[in-house]
């Protein structure tokens, strides 16, 4: 029997090797893709993607323990020039801590309730003393959690699709993520209502609030990110710049009058007092339908211990 002649494999030929190295990176993206959290570099900018879109992008321990490490070595980094964090799925940029999973761990006895917060906030900290500029592109719910994770940044950009609230006094809770320190220093008495009502706000009144600093249509956060990505001198005034440029291009809803214009003289009145007892006190004797439908939201009177020694005095 003749033995048989091993002839070498044919050499790819270029169009073919190129393929092959397109499909292994393919692969590995889609390998990237599944994790929670998506931290990469590109330019001079780092770039925190939160990855959790069936969960609204709900922050889990395991996101806070890689994003806080990362945000304090690109800190340290002398190639990264300005942080930007964002959400995938188009529905939220992060709709608040993944409170499901807090509770059942409470139920037998986990220690996840207590590791979660300590981390969470520790996080927020960070983030707010990051001397790196950093860029929050809240676009979709962001809530709880997801204010966290914006709101002590340098830059925090709404869009149409935006939905903020603070909704935790509704489980229990002191607005937390810092919400006792931002809430209080919005103009007026707003933020005391936003605290302690839980109501929600859309779009560009998320900036009209003070929450946002700047309001730019969802469609061109794309184009604003590779903007950012591409600027030369990442300072917090070329930043500033660049954020306004986009801003003044915005038209959506620029005419619409702020969603509590006519509440406010009520909101700054009701809720100008010392303690939850004061203001339950006025909202009764206002009598007013709004500060009916306020006494109506069930969780307003409920906590009032919470909020005496932890939200006031400020």
């Amino acid at each position: 029997m003749a033995a048989r002649v091993l002839r070498p494999l044919p050499r790819l030929k270029p169009f073919n090797r190129l393929q092959v190295i397109l499909q292994h990176l393919k692969m590995c993206k889609h390998t990237d893709s599944s994790d929670e959290v998506l931290l990469e570099k590109k330019g001079g900018a780092g770039i925190i993607t939160l990855n959790r879109p069936k969960a609204l992008n709900a922050l889990n321990l395991s996101m806070i323990q890689q994003i806080y490490p990362q945000i304090k070595a690109w800190e340290q980094d002398p190639a990264t020039f300005l942080i930007i964090i964002k959400g995938t799925g188009g529905k939220a940029f992060c709709a608040g801590g993944d409170i499901r999973a807090i509770t059942d761990a409470g139920k037998v006895g986990d220690r996840l309730a207590q590791d979660f917060f300590r981390e969470e906030y520790t996080l927020n900290n960070a983030i707010g003393t990051c001397k790196k500029p950093y860029v929050a592109l809240i676009d979709g719910i962001t809530m709880g959690g997801g204010v966290g994770l914006s709101v002590h940044g340098h830059f925090r950009v709404a869009t149409e699709k935006t939905l903020f609230a603070m909704p935790e006094t509704a489980i229990g809770l002191f607005p937390d993520v810092g919400g006792g320190y931002f809430l209080p220093r919005l103009s007026g008495k707003i933020g005391y209502y936003l605290a302690l009502t839980g109501f929600r706000l859309k779009g560009r009144d998320v900036l009209k609030a003070g929450i946002a600093t700047h309001f730019v249509e969802s469609e061109k956060l794309p184009d604003l990110e590779k903007d950012l990505i591409a600027l030369k001198s990442a300072s917090k005034e070329n930043i500033a710049d660049l954020l306004n440029s986009y801003h003044v291009k915005s038209k959506i809803d620029q005419e619409k009058e702020f969603v509590l214009d006519e509440h406010m003289e009520k909101i700054n009145s009701l809720f100008s007092a010392n303690s939850m007892e004061e203001i339950v006190k006025k909202l009764k004797e206002d009598g007013s339908a709004f500060a009916i439908k306020q006494l109506e939201i069930s969780h307003l009177g409920k906590y009032q211990a919470i909020y005496q020694s932890i939200f006031y005095p400020l």
